[in-house]
């Protein structure tokens, strides 16, 4: 008799320690739950923005979108100059045919930079802009067959890149000169036959955020050879510095020359030629 309660006993002992063990276990999978719901939250973002939830669903909605080194994002760490950051976007040609590349930036009150449809141009910008502080900047492309990659950078920055006039806007130089297109066409060193195009426009580019100055900037331009046909596309918005400069690249010289239209916001139009 006392071996069979000893051994009821022992059999009690050993269930309470395992419903005891069951409920911790419950008891530390609600305390991640949290944990994995904001995991899940950021869906793979590399720089874990709560802003960037929003604005990936502004862009993708409900589409997949996956994040990729090929998609590559270069410019420096701190900005210098906020009102004139570098910036360069390559994407690996392994990734497919690129049909629209679209730069943002998380922390910006304006937070889209340009889109940029590559059409017969290599999918490749640079350009400068304007970071009120330090923030991810993102190019996120759209494939040719549908799919979202995204890549970026973080540039740290001192502030106040877009609520800041321009030096031609505070001179009152800018109507001088609104609208003048210089350009070249250059080999790539080492880069086989392919060539760059750099172009710049003369353009206050003002934000819109600084009192008593309007929004006022480039809006669109399309790069066109010699015969007319166009080869890239470019939607520009306030964040691009004043005066922009951006740097095309193409596998091969474009034929016959290219020429340059655009308008800005205003309807005032933007027309060159460069041999």
């Amino acid at each position: 008799m006392r071996e069979t309660t000893a051994a009821q006993a022992s059999s009690h002992t050993a269930r309470t320690r395992a419903s005891a063990a069951t409920r911790r276990g419950a008891c530390l999978a609600l305390a991640l739950l949290p944990l994995l719901a904001a995991a899940d939250e950021f869906a793979g973002d590399p720089y874990r923005s709560h802003v960037w939830i929003d604005m990936r669903q502004q862009l993708v909605g409900k589409a997949a979108l996956r994040y990729d080194t090929r998609v590559q994002v270069q410019g420096p760490s701190f900005a210098e100059d906020p009102m004139n950051v570098p910036i360069s976007v390559r994407v690996d040609p392994a990734l497919g045919a690129v049909q629209r590349l679209v730069v943002l930036v998380d922390r910006n009150p304006i937070k889209k930079v340009l889109e940029y449809q590559p059409l017969g141009a290599l999918p490749s910008i640079a350009f400068r802009f304007k970071l009120e502080q330090g923030s991810p900047v993102r190019a996120v492309v759209q494939l040719a067959d549908g799919s979202w990659v995204a890549g970026g950078t973080f540039v740290d920055s001192s502030g106040g890149g877009c609520t800041v006039s321009g030096a031609t806007r505070k001179d009152g130089s800018w109507s001088q000169t609104l609208g003048q297109v210089s350009g070249r066409i250059f080999e790539r060193a080492g880069e086989g036959n392919s060539s760059r195009v750099r172009v710049q426009v003369m353009h206050p580019m003002d934000t819109g955020l600084v009192a008593g100055v309007p929004a006022f900037f480039v809006n669109r331009l399309s790069l066109r050879d010699g015969k007319g046909q166009e080869l890239a596309r470019l939607l520009a918005y306030e964040p691009v510095s004043e005066n922009p400069v951006f740097s095309f690249d193409f596998a091969a010289p474009p034929a016959g020359g290219m020429s340059i239209v655009g308008t800005d916001n205003n309807g005032n139009r933007i027309a060159s030629q460069l041999k």
